[in-house]
């Protein structure tokens, strides 16, 4: 039981695997907006919706770095909270600057994949990056390397006293 609600069936197999979940939503998603920005600044995967923007142009080239670089870093499970922060903070600019002007609700000013994007950005530096993600691995990695540097400064403070 919890919250006073009999516990359902589903509960004990869905919540083992929440974790998992969380990773697929994160991967998904920033595959995504990955894939959004490569089409916008490269013109691939159908091209960009309004055209490749030039070199530095505001804020369309700098909206699809950050979705190239964002959705990739999210994607890869590295800086995940961080960079979905900046993900969620560009769609929140693309809908509030872009498409809320021009009427209030998503489905009526074309803005429903910046409020989703927005939103699910959110979610995920809310929860963080869930299971298969690269920062675990890559600080494994690193931790040998660390450990002999300091190994050998605390040699080097040992023999020096």
């Amino acid at each position: 039981m919890r919250n006073g609600t009999p516990a359902s069936p589903l509960d004990g197999l869905l919540g083992r695997g929440t974790d998992h979940a969380i990773g697929l939503f994160r991967m998904v998603t920033g595959f995504l907006f990955a894939c959004h920005g490569a089409a916008t600044l490269f013109d691939v995967l159908g091209g960009a919706y309004g055209g490749t923007p030039a070199f530095g142009d505001w804020p369309s080239w700098w909206a699809a770095v950050i979705q190239l670089v964002g959705g990739g870093l999210v994607f890869a499970g590295v800086g995940t909270r961080a960079a979905a922060v900046v993900c969620s903070g560009s769609m929140a600019y693309a809908y509030f600057v872009e498409h809320q002007p021009e009427a209030l609700f998503p489905i009526e000013n074309g803005g429903e994949a910046a409020a989703m994007f927005c939103w699910s950005f959110l979610l995920i530096a809310a929860l963080g990056p869930g299971r298969w993600a690269l920062a675990p691995v890559l600080a494994r990695s690193r931790r040998p390397a660390d450990r002999t540097a300091r190994g050998e400064q605390d040699e080097a403070a040992t023999s020096a006293r």
